[in-house]
């Protein structure tokens, strides 16, 4: 197996400097960098695509899991915390493990096997079958240098871009680096459907549906956007109809 590469993300210096201690002593594993805060650790997670990272839950910009909610791509996480009231929810996001400071040796050992064995089975596209289960509460956006974060319900419409998508958003277009079929089961509990095999609509954007050829319909959005649905997609438009 290839050398894990790993993120360290916490607020506090000796935490880092505790778990990269361990990491030296580990086999197999490449260390990556370490960050002090969330928003950093977003950028460094879309940028640098670890294996593995240790994180923190408390951080003063963006927590653990609001990290987690904004990434793109999920590494395998393994939460380190002096509180223990938060591993029911760590491992409801499928957390490999959850790690109490000051994290004992022996205890880390055991943490680096249950991550070999996990990760030894990731071409089996585990992991990623597993972030295409969790609702996607932001979208991460990186544009002229900047990093910052999209909320589901500021979003028009999406469309295919190859191997990205471009998000619109107002008079906004951004792309990111995420391909549409992906993107749509994760944005579905948000409310939107899929019109075309190259768009997703946001229901509540939607101002009227005109009826077109063969059950599809002309989608027309309240900014004047006007999209055609294809007949393999307009039955979640039929069910919108019906609804009233």
């Amino acid at each position: 197996m290839r050398d894990i590469k790993a993120l360290i993300v916490d607020d506090e210096s000796l935490a880092r400097e505790r778990v990269r201690t361990l990491l030296a002593e580990a086999p197999g594993v490449t260390l990556l960098g370490e960050c002090s805060g969330g928003r950093e650790a977003v950028e460094a997670i879309v940028e640098e695509r670890p294996d593995l990272v240790f994180l923190d839950v408390q951080m003063p910009d963006l927590d653990g899991f609001q990290v987690l909610e904004a990434v793109d791509h999920l590494p395998a996480i393994v939460f380190v915390t002096a509180y223990d009231e938060y591993a029911l929810r760590a491992f409801e996001v499928h957390a490999l493990d959850y790690l109490l400071k000051p994290i004992e040796p022996e205890r880390f050992v055991r943490t680096l096997a249950r991550v070999r064995e996990t990760l030894g089975d990731k071409s089996d596209g585990r992991l990623e079958a597993l972030l295409d289960t969790l609702p996607l509460d932001r979208l991460v956006v990186r544009t002229k240098g900047k990093v910052f974060f999209l909320k589901p319900s500021e979003i028009d419409w999406i469309e295919a871009d190859g191997k990205h998508a471009k998000l619109h958003a107002g008079k906004e277009t951004h792309v990111v680096r995420q391909q549409l079929q992906r993107l749509e089961p994760r944005l579905a509990p948000h409310g939107f459907v899929r019109v075309h095999r190259s768009a997703i609509v946001n229901v509540d954007r939607i101002k009227e549906l005109e009826p077109w050829f063969h059950g599809e319909y002309v989608v027309i959005l309240k900014d004047g956007t006007k999209l055609t649905s294809s007949a393999a997609h307009s039955e979640a438009l039929h069910r919108i109809v019906e609804k009233g």
